[in-house]
């Protein structure tokens, strides 16, 4: 056997290789160094002074209460430490999407008058470990240095979630260790306040709400009618409004819009007026501006035969009718066949006054308004088309709620569930059956109610055809004096 030959040089070869390896990997190094470097500079955003205050801010009467003692405490800390009293050092602002959570940090600071830290905490994550927390470190040094100051982190729940969580990986975990570790390394006497704002507090770690972080908890909810008639005040103060514009009843028809809704509202009806070339917004264009921040702009274009124009004016009708009729349900404001988004038309409901606690009566009624453009398309034309999926999803929701989060079904009565908890199989076909009968029980009410008002039905399509668009004033005309609602239903 002969022995394997030896190439001349290949002592070299190996070491030119290994030199190689090592220059890619000093200059790996290197480059994720100065990688990391970078991260220095940009880490904290830069210091405000923000000029916003309490009085910028609409409605959130209660919210604003629970802060002005955090204002007070940064503009006099010593008053406290004599006291003995220990300010919280972080605050945990909490609601739905657009409610002001921003706004209402920047207010606190303009109330106080003291330096604004401001990050979202998706700037802490980069694609290297330890560069979150790093990031961490230099924007509580520098608030510290300027104390009293306010860091505000934004959408705290991209890096505060449970950790082990399944969305969770080693840089977030290390991430989150650093801001307890900031939160719990604070000095008595530095008053640095730490306002965290989230739309998803559920999936936070328990580690962050324990007392001596983020032990104070502000809950935003979306502004009822008051509020609603304040903020849009507050955003319609630099533009030319008609005479005819009544704001009040704009904020009763706007139910379940947030603040950012409704800037947006008076923004989109001054582009409106713009486009048509006036010089004032009008209450034409208030009202077209909530259709399309709602449902999206009008679809004029998109060609339909006669029979699909007809029908989809017999289910907006529908729809209008029942609601008119039922005196617990929301009172149609608005209805229209043209198509906005992917709708064929739309029926726009508004309650006389905010609600905050429902009753099944009411709730019944509610499906039935949903139902009301199904039981018309039956009732007319003896079958249904497809218009009606979306009402029948949102239906079979509500029913749903009903029975395992409301406690309203009558096998199951005074009984809640977890929407992601176990339940036995007789218990989820009891469940199921529950939610049939109460969509069975809401489509006879709307079917019921069609039948013996059908010559308003027939007036309705009539002038949906002719006019497209009916408003309030033009509903009541058609269709008379709603019923007089029930003190309890």
């Amino acid at each position: 056997m002969n022995p394997r030959p030896v190439r001349p040089g290949g002592s070299l070869q190996q070491s030119l290789l290994a030199l190689g390896s090592l220059s890619v990997a000093v200059g790996l190094a290197v480059w994720q160094q100065r990688t990391l470097g970078r991260g220095r500079s940009d880490s904290v955003t830069a210091v405000e002074r923000p000029e916003t205050t309490f009085s910028d801010v609409a409605g959130l009467i209660e919210a604003k209460e629970e802060l002005a003692e955090i204002v007070t405490f940064l503009r006099d800390p010593e008053r406290f430490r004599r006291m003995g009293a220990r300010m919280p050092r972080g605050v945990l602002l909490a609601g739905p999407p657009g409610t002001g959570k921003t706004l209402l940090a920047r207010a606190v600071a303009g109330e106080a008058g003291v330096p604004f830290f401001a990050m979202s905490a998706s700037q802490f994550v980069e694609v290297y470990v330890g560069v979150g927390a790093k990031r961490v470190r230099d924007l509580f040094a520098a608030a510290r240095k300027a104390s009293p100051a306010i860091v505000f982190i934004d959408e705290i729940d991209a890096i505060g979630r449970r950790r082990g969580d399944s969305q969770s990986h080693q840089e977030y975990e290390q991430t989150l260790n650093q801001i307890l570790v900031e939160l719990d390394g604070f000095h008595p006497r530095q008053a640095v306040v730490v306002i965290a704002a989230t739309n998803r507090s559920d999936i936070l770690d328990p580690a962050l709400l324990r007392p001596g972080r983020f032990d104070r908890r502000v809950e935003l909810s979306l502004p009822d009618r008051a509020e609603r008639a304040a903020i849009l005040r507050v955003h319609a103060q630099d533009k030319p409004l008609a005479p005819d514009v009544d704001l009040d009843a704009l904020a009763a028809r706007t139910v379940g819009l947030s603040g950012a809704d409704l800037e947006n509202t008076l923004n989109e009806a001054a582009l409106l007026a713009l486009r048509r070339g006036g010089d004032e917004i009008t209450q034409a264009d208030l009202e077209e501006a909530v259709d399309r921040v709602i449902a999206g702009p009008s679809r004029r274009s998109r060609a339909l035969s006669a029979r699909e124009r007809e029908t989809i004016a017999v289910h907006e009708a529908g729809h209008a009718l029942v609601a008119h009729q039922l005196a617990s349900a929301d009172a149609p404001r608005r209805v229209t066949i043209l198509g906005r988004g992917q709708m064929g038309g739309a029926t726009v409901l508004a309650p006389d006054e905010d609600r905050r606690l429902w009753t099944r009566g009411q709730f019944l009624d509610r499906l039935a308004v949903l139902l009301g453009g199904y039981a018309a398309e039956e009732y007319r034309y003896g079958e249904v088309t497809t218009g009606s999926s979306g009402d029948l999803s949102q239906a079979s929701a509500l029913a749903q709620a009903m029975v395992t989060t409301y406690g309203m079904g009558k096998s199951l009565r005074g009984r809640a569930f977890d929407a992601n908890g176990p339940v036995s199989d007789e218990t989820s076909r009891a469940i199921d059956e529950e939610v049939s009968a109460l969509v069975s029980e809401a489509l006879e009410l709307a079917s019921r109610t069609i039948a013996n008002a059908s010559d308003r039905l027939d007036a309705l399509v009539t002038a949906l055809l002719a006019e497209e668009t009916l408003d309030e004033a033009r509903l009541a005309e058609i269709l008379g004096p709603r019923p007089v609602r029930p003190a309890l239903n």
